[in-house]
């Protein structure tokens, strides 16, 4: 019976120990999209150097194709 105890006993501090390195490796990540979103990276690749102008491909569908005439 005290083997058992023991085991048990182990097996329960082994997975307190797994479930604590997983949550805090879950509270310490930084994914890729949060990090680029801090730099402003993002915000200046998708800027567009005037206000009229279409950040998609103008296919003429989402972004109107404007002529003169």
């Amino acid at each position: 019976m005290k083997f058992e105890a023991l085991m048990l006993r182990s097996l329960f501090v082994a997975c307190l120990l797994v479930c604590g390195l997983v949550l805090g490796a879950m509270v310490n990540a930084s994914p890729q999209a949060i990090r680029l979103a801090a730099a402003g990276t993002a915000g200046q690749l998708i800027a567009t150097p005037t206000a009229t102008a279409c950040a998609l491909p103008p296919d003429g569908v989402v972004c109107p194709r404007i002529t003169n005439g």
